[in-house]
């Protein structure tokens, strides 16, 4: 299989999973600005231009983080990263991934655009942004993970969002649920290994 990724972007969280399932995977770096890889035009791998992609080695296509993650999920039934079909825990689960998809991701997506001041960016945070980080911060504070006591591909997505407030001058210290939780997260094998994967690759490619 190969992961098509940008260095420090949501496809950190696809690369968690892989390592989560112990699949074998290459990482083929995304140049977002020219649209390229090693490999030629990016667009000719998925024409939305976005990232991850996970080519299966069928050659299939397998686009959006979220669908990628439930793949990998269902794919590995034994690693336990998603709860079992038509049980009323896995539709939790699936809540948790839409949530971190479109109000989490979405909402720290605006926070990296160039085409809005600080100051705006500031206002979006308070107004939008600061209720999600409240509500994963009481959740955490009764759960080790996402989903209770079980590590799940909702940890490895929210963690891959949630460490991108640094760099856009987030400062989550107030939380301190979110913190332990980061710290957790971080110490897991997969996550380093990830991590790891994708500093090598984002330094020969």
């Amino acid at each position: 299989m190969k992961l098509y990724y940008a260095p420090g972007s949501c496809g950190l969280a696809s690369q968690i999973a892989l390592q989560e399932a112990g699949q074998k995977y290459e990482l083929v770096k995304v140049d977002f600005k020219t649209k390229t890889t090693i490999e030629g035009d990016y667009r000719k791998v998925t024409p939305k231009g976005f990232i991850p992609v996970l080519k299966l080695d069928d050659g299939d296509m397998i686009t959006e983080g979220a669908v990628i993650l439930q793949w990998i999920a269902d794919k590995n039934p034994a690693s336990k990263l998603l709860p079992a079909f038509g049980t009323r825990e896995r539709y939790t689960a699936l809540e948790w991934l839409n949530f971190i998809a479109s109000d989490l991701h979405k909402g720290m997506g605006v926070m990296f655009s160039s085409f809005i001041d600080p100051d705006t960016k500031k206002r979006f945070a308070d107004g939008n942004l600061t209720s999600k980080f409240e509500y994963i911060d009481e959740h955490l504070s009764t759960n080790d993970h996402v989903l209770g006591a079980q590590f799940s591909v909702a940890d490895a997505y929210l963690y891959n969002v949630l460490s991108w407030s640094p760099r856009v001058n987030l400062d989550l210290s107030i939380y301190k649920s979110i913190q332990q939780y980061m710290a957790r997260m971080e110490q897991r094998l997969s996550i380093r290994a990830a991590l790891e994967a994708e500093r090598q690759a984002a330094a020969t490619q």
